[in-house]
């Protein structure tokens, strides 16, 4: 057997460490002051007592390493920590030479047992064993027993959570949603060890803080107010959550002042992991584009990032509407029959004409008829009735024309004189 006792900082990151050291042992516990690991079962995979100690204590940068002490049984490396956080050397021979006041079973007897000039672990366990169950109970003896091997130790292993969902008291009131960053920040970090522990991905988590008012000039307030983050893809990369939570927090305001908040997992999916080329030029440097999308959309609105969506509409100007970039997804807009310019104007430009001839820079010349698009009278805004075209432009280089026909064929059998002729996009 090999046992690591760790002691993480109390200040909040227990949990961290706790849940980061499920990913080396399923047998993980919680022992008065300390995290123990039993990690026999996991020094192959992870190559070895020291690799697994690499892993375990430096791998994490966003975590300062804790003091931690490793010995064959859990009790003798959690007196092995408490040694070194008195910054006391450990007595040879271990465990023999370990002071009684380090065996938790042994605090409530240790001035009785020193005035008889019983100082250590190894002249506790000369006594006779009848006489120091009945003298001290059998707790006593069982813990010694465990401390050296001889029974085996048994504790409530620790178990990640099915879902996220952790509530932290503020330790002062929040009259401002910038005042709750920091609690939200430390909230997040233990999101990502849970995402890493449980190998998922967030999509959509919930911020909600709990109001230290009921009532605010007269006026009765909710108990909680909430707030949610959505993310185009799945993540374990907290960077990007921080900052739209911040931005999040920067357009919301707080009814009260707040005492708690809490945070929760809306949504997760399976993570398999961040992918990347060979090829130093094929990974991606900075932000990615999902992510400056939905940072702008959280601080410009979403009416002001949009991409387009695919319409059905025989018309070009008509083939795609703009959405927000948030509740949508782009869809290309493409027509394998029709050879579009890579510029559409916003609006059709009217040309003049000289003669029967169209002029745009110069009289232009069809090169192509590309096809007809007619719509029928029921479609907004209107029937339409036109022939497109490839043409030369003297100035423009090649452009993009159409004729526009009369609706009706008495009106072009009517019609004296030319069509009109609109300039619909360009072509680089």
């Amino acid at each position: 057997m090999y046992w690591i006792a760790l002691s993480p900082p109390p200040e909040g990151e227990r949990l961290a460490w706790t849940w980061w050291a499920l990913r080396f042992t399923p047998r993980v516990a919680l022992v008065e002051e300390a995290i123990l690991l039993e990690v026999s079962a996991s020094l192959r995979l992870f190559g070895g007592r020291r690799g697994l100690l690499q892993l375990l204590l430096k791998s994490r940068t966003d975590l300062q390493p804790p003091p931690w002490a490793a010995g064959p049984t859990a009790l003798v490396a959690l007196a092995l920590l408490r040694c070194k956080l008195r910054s006391q050397a450990a007595p040879a021979p271990v465990p023999d030479g370990l002071p009684l006041e380090l065996l938790s079973a042994a605090l409530p007897h240790v001035p009785l047992l020193e005035r008889t000039g019983i100082r250590s672990w190894g002249q506790l366990r000369a006594l006779p064993r009848g006489g120091l169950s009945r003298r001290f109970g059998a707790g006593l003896l069982a813990a010694l027993d465990a401390a050296y091997g001889q029974r085996p130790e048994q504790y409530p292993w620790e178990t990640l959570p099915e879902a996220f969902d952790l509530d932290l008291e503020l330790d002062c009131l929040a009259t401002g949603t910038h005042e709750l960053m920091p609690a939200a920040e430390h909230l997040l970090r233990l999101l990502q060890h849970w995402l890493q522990a449980r190998n998922r991905g967030v999509l959509a988590l919930e911020l909600e803080w709990t109001l230290d008012l009921r009532r605010l000039n007269g006026v009765r307030l909710p108990p909680r107010e909430q707030l949610q983050v959505r993310t185009a893809q799945p993540t374990q990369e907290m960077a990007h959550l921080r900052r739209l939570v911040g931005e999040h927090l920067a357009r919301a305001r707080l009814s009260a002042p707040a005492n708690h908040l809490r945070l929760r997992s809306l949504e997760t999916v399976p993570w398999g992991g961040a992918t990347a080329s060979l090829l130093p030029q094929e990974q991606a440097e900075g932000e990615r584009l999902h992510q400056l999308v939905e940072r702008l959309s959280v601080r410009l609105g979403d009416d002001s990032v949009l991409v387009p969506q695919a319409q059905q509409d025989h018309r070009p100007e008509c083939k795609q509407d703009w959405r927000p970039a948030r509740a949508h997804e782009a869809t290309p807009c493409a027509d394998s029959d029709a050879l579009y310019p890579t510029w559409l104007l916003p609006q059709p430009l009217k040309l003049r004409m000289q003669g029967e001839t169209p002029c745009f820079g110069g009289p232009l010349r069809r090169l192509a008829r590309l096809y007809r698009v007619e719509t029928a009278w029921w479609e907004e805004p209107g029937p339409a009735l036109r022939d497109y075209f490839i043409a030369r432009s003297p100035q423009a280089g090649l452009v993009w024309i159409y004729r526009e026909r009369p609706r009706r064929l008495a009106q072009e059998l009517a019609t004296s004189g030319p069509f009109a002729w609109y300039l619909q996009g360009l072509y680089a």
